[in-house]
C-alpha cells in the first residue's frame, strides 16, 4: 500500500509559476509510474503528466506541453510538477497517483491516489 501526500498548491496569477510536490511512503516508490492528474469542477479527471519508474521518460497532456515539467527523486520518494506560464484554465485540484502501466492516460491504471491540492490561477 502506497500513501501519497501532495503539497504546494495555492492561488497565483496568470503567467506565474508554481511547484507542487508529492511525497510517497509505504511502498517501493521506484517500481511505480507516477502521474499528476487534475480535475476542474464539472470536468473529468485528466492526466497532466507522468514519469516512468526510471525517470528517463515523461508524458504530458497536450494542454501543458512546454509549460509543465514532471520530475522524480527515487532516493527521496518524491515526484514534483513544475508549472510555468500558468493560465486560468489550469485551475483545478491536482492529484498525485502511482500506477504500474506506462504510457496511459487512463485513471483506472493508477492504483494509489493522494487527496489532492488546489491550484487556482486568476486572470
Amino acid at each position: 500500500q502506497v500513501q501519497l501526500v501532495e503539497s504546494g498548491g495555492g492561488l497565483v496569477q496568470a503567467g506565474d509559476s508554481l511547484r507542487v510536490s508529492c511525497a510517497a511512503s509505504g511502498g517501493t516508490f521506484s517500481r511505480y509510474v507516477m502521474g499528476w492528474f487534475r480535475q476542474a469542477p464539472g470536468k473529468e479527471r485528466e492526466l497532466v503528466a507522468a514519469i516512468h519508474w526510471s525517470g528517463a521518460y515523461t508524458q504530458y497532456g497536450d494542454s501543458v506541453k512546454g509549460r509543465f515539467t514532471i520530475s522524480r527523486d527515487n532516493g527521496k520518494n518524491t515526484v514534483d510538477l513544475q508549472m510555468n506560464s500558468l493560465k486560468p484554465e489550469d485551475t483545478a485540484v491536482y492529484y498525485c497517483a502511482a500506477g504500474s502501466r506506462w504510457w496511459t492516460t487512463r485513471t483506472e491504471f493508477y492504483d494509489f491516489w493522494g487527496q489532492g491540492t488546489q491550484v487556482t490561477v486568476t486572470s
